[in-house]
């Protein structure tokens, strides 16, 4: 397994080039493990469950799912995205939130944070923020937050105990956690863990389903359900097109509510 100051760096030096060229397809782009043909982003963002929002211009084609379409947002919520890249969830979960609501979007990699500040302005949206910040110590406040979202981001955090405890921490009792990540489902080879560029890719920082339901409990969650995304096949074979990785990872729909005091 490599060292976590160096999986992390090297994490941040291919978001920070995502966020300055403004250009992706899928978590995998632009590594030795991936493909360099062109992609085509709306056929991805319509397999990661976007419809018709796959187009608009704040999509990087990053993802393996679209939690919105279970985190079941109401107007007046105050929302979280863990890893907010380029803000497209947090302008999504805007809408549904509306004026007298809160988007939050915390991120490690100071480019993407720019990117989404620069993308809300032109959105004009006043109720949108973007902090840079890790998801292991994330710099909000107990308490405070009614649903907390990501997407394809907490596989990537050395340290997914602290990531589920401080979410646990920031909601209120009985926010809700809606989140879509790769899972693995089955031992990933040891050349595959000590691939960077696959950790990049969302593959081989991937934990066991039991695993991340464990974490989940010993956090304090309850009412947890992990189940695989109907697409998850696909999603994998526009990273990294003729792979097997669907033999070792799935993209995983994950939800979780802190209980009412």
């Amino acid at each position: 397994m490599r060292d976590a100051h160096v999986v992390t760096g090297h994490i941040k030096k291919r978001y920070a080039s995502i966020a300055r060229t403004q250009s992706s397809a899928g978590c995998c782009h632009g590594n030795s493990c991936c493909t360099d043909a062109p992609q085509d982003i709306g056929r991805i963002s319509s397999l990661l469950g976007y419809g018709e929002n796959g187009s608009d211009d704040e999509n990087l084609g990053l993802g393996c799912g679209n939690p919105l379409v279970f985190a079941s947002l109401q107007e007046g919520e105050t929302v979280l995205d863990l890893g907010s890249g380029g803000g497209f969830d947090c302008f999504l979960a805007r809408r549904q939130v509306g004026e007298s609501g809160r988007v939050v979007g915390v991120d490690m990699t100071s480019e993407m944070v720019r990117l989404a500040r620069s993308n809300c302005l032109k959105l004009g949206y006043a109720n949108v923020d973007f902090i840079e910040g890790n998801i292991e110590a994330l710099p909000i406040e107990d308490d405070s937050i009614d649903v907390i979202i990501s997407n394809c981001v907490i596989n990537l955090s050395r340290d997914k105990r602290k990531v589920f405890q401080e979410a646990y921490r920031v909601l209120k009792p009985g926010g809700r956690l809606a989140v879509a990540d790769v899972v693995a489902t089955a031992e990933i080879p040891e050349e595959i863990r000590r691939d960077l560029d696959m950790f990049t890719g969302c593959i081989a920082g991937a934990e066991q389903v039991t695993v991340i339901e464990q974490l989940l409990r010993t956090a304090g969650f309850s009412s947890i359900v992990l189940e695989p995304k109907d697409t998850s096949r696909e999603i994998l074979s526009t990273w990294v097109p003729g792979s097997n990785l669907d033999r070792y990872v799935a993209s995983y729909m994950i939800e979780a509510v802190k209980p009412q005091r």
